[in-house]
């Protein structure tokens, strides 16, 4: 398999479920924990139904229902699985490649954190989600050109 498809098929069965990536990967262990962490986060939080509701448009359910001192532990533990399962894929390997996963769990958190004044823990937690890899991407190019202008410096 072309190591671009292995890298993307880790990603996907990341997004789908946190741990299948490190499935996917052969890397059992770690996948194990990563979906006890992730089913543990989700039951506690009432994740299913906080999808449900707000897909629903039923925002203020949404509210009532969420569990935020176990919701704001799910951004940082659905992107770390991302990543983890990206860069044992072969992935990763320039610098700062880890900014867009770890911005976008940063502001996925702030999402949840502040979503219970305004959209609810899903779509807040999805639109800091998207800024936060926004965020991470543009860091990323300008570390990136500011590590090979210092480089071509010396």
């Amino acid at each position: 398999m072309h190591k671009s498809s292995r890298i993307a098929e880790a990603m996907l069965w990341s997004i789908a479920l946190p741990g299948f990536g490190q499935f996917r990967n052969g890397k059992y262990i770690k996948g194990t924990l990563v979906i006890i962490l992730e089913f543990l986060i989700n039951v506690q939080s009432n994740l299913n139904l906080i999808i449900i509701f707000s897909l629903h448009g039923d925002i203020r359910r949404t509210i009532d229902q969420t569990d935020y001192q176990w919701l704001m532990f799910y951004p940082c533990v659905y992107m770390f699985g991302i990543w983890d399962a990206f860069r044992d894929a072969g992935g990763g390997t320039k610098p700062y490649a880890v900014f867009p996963f770890v911005f976008g769990a940063f502001f996925a958190t702030v999402g949840v954190i502040y979503s219970p004044n305004f959209l609810g823990a899903m779509w807040l937690g999805i639109v800091g989600l998207c800024v936060g890899i926004a965020v991470g991407i543009a860091l990323q190019i300008l570390f990136r050109n500011r590590f090979t202008a210092d480089r071509n410096d010396v």
